[in-house]
C-alpha cells in the first residue's frame, strides 16, 4: 500500500520525500473549487455517455455488474483527430541530462493556472492487483474528456468495496501515491508536440496537449514500474502465461515486445487443450519479485488494437470503451463498430479481464523462461541463449520495428533498438540490465529470441511460433548450434533453413550485431551518467569476431 496518510502518521514529511516543486504544483490542483470528484465507475459512465463527442453504440457491454457499470451500458466510442498514438517526443523526465527543471516547473504552473478557469474531474484507481504491491493513482482531467476518465477506471482497478479492503491490508512502501494531471486542451508554441512531464521520484506526472488515452495509461504505468523497481521488482512491459501439467512442474513464460510485436497474441493463445491448463497473468504490464520470482499484474483490463478482431467476433463482445474506430449501421439500423483500421491506424479498446477465463492476478511460481520478441530478419524463428550475460545483452539490444501505436515525430526507422521493449523507463538503463540479469542468474530463467516477422525474406507464421512455444514448454526441442556463435542455438525448421555457408547471410547477421554494438557505444556517449557494464560490449564484440 502506498498512502500519504501513512507518511503523515510517521512524520516522514519532514524528510521531504513526498514533495518536490512538481509534486506540489500537481497535487494542489486536485483540491480546487473547479474540481469534482467522480468516485464510481457508474457515475463516470453516465458522464461519458452524455458527452456530445461520444458515440453511444447499440452494442451491449457484458459483465456490467462486475465492472460497476449500469445494467444497460453500451460500448462508447471516442474519436480523436490527427494524433492516434503515443508521442514520445513530448516526454520530459526531470533529472535527465539537459532537462531544464525550473523552466518546466514554470510551464507547469502556468498550465495549471490556465486550467483553473475550467471545470475538471478527479478520480482514483489502484495499480497492482495483489496485496504485495498496490499503489493508489489519482487522475485529474477536464470536462469534455469523460470517456478517457471512464477508460482509466476500466483499464486500472476502480476502488470498489472489495479492492478498498484489499488495498488497506496491502504491504506498505515508503512511496507516495501516483498523481497525474491531464489537460488535452493545453497549447504552447514552445511545445508543439505537447508535453508529458515526469517527476518519477515523487510519483507525479502531467500530460499536456495530448488526447490519446494511451498517454494516461503509460504515464501511470511508468510511475508504477519505477516504484516497483525501487522496491525489489523487475518492471516488465510484456505478457506472462503459465503452462500447467499433471505430471511435471508448470512452466511460466514471459514475452517482451513493443506494441504490435505479437506479445498479446502469444500471451493469449489457447493452445487448443494441449495442456492441463493455461493461465494468463497479463499481456502488457506486470512486475517480478526479484527475491522469489513471483509475478504480479498491474492492471485488470487489456488495451487492445481493434484491428485484431473482426466485427461480431467473440473477443469483440468484451469491449467497453473504444477509441479511434469507425461506426456504421447494421441491417437492423443499429450502430455497430468498424473494427478494422479504416478510419485511422491504431484503433483501440479497453477490453475487460473477462475475455480471458483463465486470468490470474498473481503468479506464485518463479519465471521459467523469457522470450525477447524481435523483428530482425537475420534471425530464425527461435534462438536459444545459454549464458546470462548473453541473454541480458540481447534483451538490452532488442531489435524491432515501430507500430501505429506510436506517433513518431520525424523518420520512422525500419529497425530500432528498444531495451527490454520498454520505452517508458525513467531510471538508469544499467539498473534495468542488472534487474533482468538477476532473473537469469538467481532465478535461473531460460532465455529465447522469437522472431515474429520474417527470416531470409520468408514470413514466419503465427502457427509456427505457437508450435515452438508448445514444444519448449514440453521440452521436446532438439537444439542445433547457431553457426559459430558460442552460447546460441536454434531449432532447425525445413521451411526456414539456416545456411552459414551463405556469405551474404553471414554478412547481414554480422551487420545486425554491429548495429547492436554501435547502439551501445552511442547510448553511453549520450548518457555518460548511465554507463553500461563493459561485459555487454565485450559480448557483442566476441560474437562479431566469431563471424569473421
Amino acid at each position: 500500500m502506498s498512502t500519504q496518510e501513512y507518511f503523515a502518521q510517521n512524520d516522514i514529511r519532514k524528510e521531504n520525500k513526498l514533495f518536490s516543486t512538481t509534486k506540489t504544483i500537481v497535487e494542489t490542483a486536485f483540491y480546487g473549487n473547479n474540481v469534482t470528484a467522480v468516485t464510481t465507475v457508474e457515475k463516470a459512465y453516465e458522464l461519458a455517455k452524455d458527452n456530445p463527442k461520444t458515440i453511444v453504440t447499440d452494442l451491449p457491454i457484458i459483465h456490467t455488474k462486475e465492472l460497476g457499470l449500469p445494467d444497460n451500458a453500451k460500448m462508447l466510442v471516442d474519436n480523436h483527430g490527427r494524433i492516434v498514438g503515443r508521442t514520445a517526443a513530448a516526454r520530459q523526465v526531470l533529472g535527465d541530462p539537459g532537462v531544464k527543471t525550473s523552466e518546466l516547473e514554470a510551464v507547469l504552473r502556468e498550465a495549471v493556472y490556465e486550467g483553473q478557469m475550467r471545470s475538471f474531474y478527479k478520480t482514483e484507481v489502484v495499480v497492482g492487483l495483489a496485496k504485495e504491491f498496490m499503489l493508489k493513482a489519482h487522475l485529474m482531467l477536464p470536462k469534455g474528456y469523460e470517456v478517457n476518465m471512464l477508460s482509466y477506471l476500466l483499464n486500472f482497478q476502480a476502488l470498489n468495496e472489495e479492492y478498498q479492503k484489499l488495498y488497506e491490508a496491502s504491504k506498505v512502501y515508503l512511496e507516495d501515491d501516483i498523481y497525474l494531471y491531464c489537460d488535452p486542451e493545453w497549447q504552447n508554441a514552445d511545445y508543439p508536440n505537447g508535453l508529458a512531464l515526469f517527476d518519477p521520484e515523487h510519483n507525479v506526472a502531467a500530460i499536456l496537449g495530448l488526447r490519446y488515452f494511451g498517454e494516461l495509461k503509460k504515464a501511470t504505468l511508468t510511475l508504477a514500474w519505477a516504484t516497483a523497481h525501487r522496491n525489489g521488482y523487475t518492471a516488465c512491459h510484456g505478457g506472462e502465461k503459465t503452462f500447467h501439467f499433471k505430471d511435471k512442474k508448470d512452466q511460466v513464460f514471459a514475452f517482451y515486445g513493443l506494441s504490435g510485436s505479437g506479445k498479446s497474441t502469444l500471451t493469449h493463445a489457447k493452445h487448443a487443450g494441449k495442456f492441463e491448463a493455461v493461465t494468463i497473468l497479463h499481456d502488457d504490464a506486470f512486475i517480478i519479485d526479484r527475491s522469489n520470482g513471483s509475478s504480479i499484474a498491474l492492471e485488470p483490463a487489456y488495451f487492445d488494437k481493434t484491428n485484431d478482431y473482426l466485427p461480431g467476433s467473440k473477443e469483440a463482445t468484451y469491449f467497453t470503451t473504444v477509441m479511434n474506430v469507425g461506426v456504421t449501421l447494421n441491417e437492423e439500423g443499429q450502430k455497430v463498430l468498424v473494427t478494422q483500421d479504416l478510419r485511422n491506424g491504431n484503433g483501440r479498446t479497453i477490453k475487460s479481464r473477462y475475455s480471458a477465463k483463465n486470468r490470474v492476478d498473481k503468479e506464485d511460481e518463479a519465471l521459467d523462461a523469457i522470450f525477447w520478441i524481435m523483428k530482425d530478419d537475420t534471425l530464425p524463428p527461435v534462438v536459444k541463449l545459454d549464458d546470462p550475460v548473453l541473454a541480458t545483452t540481447f534483451g538490452l539490444t532488442l531489435a524491432t520495428k515501430r507500430s501505429t501505436a506510436e506517433n513518431v515525430i520525424g523518420k520512422q526507422e525500419d529497425l530500432v533498438i528498444e531495451p527490454f521493449a520498454d520505452p517508458f523507463r525513467v531510471y538508469p538503463l544499467a539498473e534495468d540490465y542488472q534487474d533482468f540479469k538477476e532473473l537469469f542468474t538467481k532465478q535461473k530463467a531460460a532465455c529465447y529470441i522469437v522472431n515474429t516477422a520474417s527470416f531470409n525474406g520468408k514470413d514466419i507464421k503465427k502457427e509456427t511460433t505457437l508450435k515452438i512455444l508448445e514444444d519448449i514448454a514440453n521440452e521436446t526441442i532438439t537444439w542445433s548450434d547457431f553457426g559459430p556463435l558460442v552460447g546460441m542455438s536454434y531449432l532447425q525448421l525445413p521451411e526456414h533453413p539456416v545456411d552459414f555457408t551463405d556469405q551474404a547471410y553471414v554478412q547481414r547477421l554480422k551487420e545486425r550485431l554491429m548495429i547492436r554494438a554501435n547502439w551501445v557505444k552511442e547510448y553511453e556517449a549520450k548518457h555518460t551518467h548511465d554507463l553500461l557494464p563493459n561485459e555487454i560490449s565485450l559480448t557483442l564484440e566476441a560474437l562479431i569476431k566469431e563471424l569473421n
